[in-house]
């Protein structure tokens, strides 16, 4: 006598063979993930990204998670009583700015991160650029023009710094032994000093580093949208170009997509921006073929 089963089951069932074609494509290879945005202060998001990042391992895929932390970093300045200035929307960071970023990034944020995926059954390492030599950093200079005289004047951001040089040994030796590196963007500079990196720029570098078959930018907006809010799903660096002459990718959005395009050119195969505030948004844009987000690659 032949059983019908619950429909649920199967549905269940053929989602998990429609995954079937990319457990296979992706088997070995490494994820890089920025997490930040509203994401990392919602628990529920927080566990869900968690078990994102486990199931990921799990399948046999190496997840690399690299964090941000600008809220909490304002919070806890604010708290200190510590005065922050901006430059063309960059924080300025002085040495006590730059102690507390370290404070909070490595310390805080990082271990609650590794805490979430422990708590969703994986093995996280908390490590930040300092450790193993992993990155090397040094001080970005940035230029603006003086609206009066439109002279280029040098700014100095203070403890900003951008990478230099990755030395991903201690990434593939985590990886090996079946741990998940998550990363604070804190790096020392050939100087000695300790600077703070954007976390989407280090995110970048170490996905370009690893030859990652992806670097996933967790972000509070849905992917790129063309004019009329419609999301853009693949992009080329052309595309990008194009886009941001005629106004469409603007803001906060070009900063992003040029990481993405710093890092498919310097051998990450594909970048990807993605809502972190969707649950699971990781595993519908990996695992299925229609995707959640703005892919882009060269």
């Amino acid at each position: 006598m032949l059983h019908t089963h619950d429909p649920a089951m199967l549905a269940k069932a053929e989602t998990l063979v429609e995954a079937l074609p990319y457990l296979q494509r992706y088997a070995g290879k490494t994820f890089v993930v920025k997490y930040g945005g509203h994401a990392m202060g919602d628990p529920e998001l927080a566990r869900d990204f968690a078990e994102d990042v486990v199931l990921l391992k799990a399948v046999g895929i190496n997840p690399v998670v690299v964090h941000g932390g600008g809220p909490q970093i304002g919070a806890m300045l604010k708290k200190l009583g510590v005065e922050s200035r901006f430059v063309d929307g960059l924080r300025v960071t002085d040495k006590a700015t730059a102690e507390i970023a370290e404070m909070v990034l490595c310390g805080s944020i990082n271990k609650e991160l590794v805490g979430w995926i422990a708590g969703a059954g994986g093995k996280a390492l908390g490590i930040s650029g300092k450790d193993g030599g992993l990155v090397t950093a040094q001080k970005v200079r940035r230029t603006a023009k003086d609206p009066d005289s439109n002279i280029e004047q040098a700014i100095d951001l203070g403890f900003v710094g951008e990478p230099v040089s990755i030395d991903t040994a201690i990434i593939e030796t985590a990886s090996a032994a079946g741990m998940i590196p998550v990363i604070a963007p804190i790096a020392p500079g050939l100087d000695g000093e300790t600077y703070n990196i954007n976390a989407d720029t280090m995110a970048g570098a170490i996905a370009a580093a690893l030859g990652a078959a992806r670097l996933f930018l967790l972000t509070d907006v849905a992917g790129v949208l063309d004019k009329d809010k419609q999301l853009l799903t693949d992009l080329t660096p052309a595309d990008i170009q194009r886009l941001q002459a005629d106004g469409t990718i603007q803001g906060g959005m070009i900063p992003k997509l040029e990481t993405c395009i710093h890092a498919v050119e310097a051998g990450c195969e594909a970048a990807v921006v993605l809502d972190g505030r969707v649950p699971h948004a990781m595993l519908i844009e990996v695992f299925t073929a229609r995707g959640a987000g703005t892919l882009i690659r060269a």
